[in-house]
């Protein structure tokens, strides 16, 4: 009894988060509680630099991240990573592969910073209770709708690495995040060797190709913070 009072606690603690996302997007704090118990709902906590999951393994659940972020990302034989996404707090991953129990995981899952992710069982998700109840029905829809986004973020970054130079892939990325921060002034979630991996190119030609840019007045930055200049 004890146990599930904490385990309530611990679900609470989080509810603002969870309201935020996608996923329970349109749906009460009292519906969200009661969901989860029917979707067998568990938090797990990680550390930095922690694989919440390997290539090769099989998802039986899918994640919601709490706190922190991950990257999902793929490594070939010779230990060369690629970040095939970056998933922030109040987004979902892990839900097709969820789906397709028998498919193993074609990536890695790893976090970049500690990291707090509500597991759900996907398959409670997609098949709606008896009573179907309207907020069950929300959450099948909310799914959906994370599914075209996630395809949305992959086809951005298509356009990115098909771009034939270091500097037309830099500038392409760049250029989304300032129009989607609607600011010439923008940060971006990556570092330096973060930023290379998702690209796919060498963070020494990188380097060198951003500090071109910023020699003719193309660009400025600091860190992670970025300004496009006209």
């Amino acid at each position: 009894m004890l146990f599930l009072q904490q385990k309530r606690r611990k679900m609470r603690e989080y509810l603002s988060v969870m309201k935020r996302s996608v996923l329970f997007r349109g749906i009460e704090e009292d519906e969200i509680l009661a969901m989860l118990k029917c979707l067998q709902a568990h938090i797990r906590s990680y550390e930095k630099k922690d694989f919440l999951y390997r290539n090769g393994d099989h998802l039986l659940e899918m994640g919601l991240v709490l706190q922190g972020s991950v990257h999902l990302i793929k490594e070939d034989y010779w230990g060369k990573r690629s970040i095939l996404a970056r998933i922030p707090e109040g987004q979902i991953f892990g839900e097709v592969f969820a789906c397709l129990r028998q498919q193993p995981l074609n990536m890695s899952i790893m976090a970049t910073e500690p990291v707090k992710v509500l597991y759900l069982d996907v398959q409670r998700v997609t098949n709606s209770c008896t009573s179907a109840c309207d907020f069950h029905v929300r959450l099948i829809r909310n799914l959906l709708q994370s599914l075209a986004g996630h395809a949305l973020l992959l086809n951005q970054k298509i356009e990115y690495i098909t771009q034939r130079t270091t500097r037309e892939k830099l500038l392409s990325y760049l250029s989304d995040q300032a129009l989607r921060a609607g600011n010439s002034r923008f940060q971006i979630p990556f570092n330096r060797q973060e930023l290379a991996d998702y690209l796919g190119i060498e963070r020494s030609a990188m380097s060198n190709e951003l500090s071109k840019m910023k020699r003719e007045g193309l660009l400025d930055f600091q860190k992670n913070s970025f300004w496009l200049r006209q």
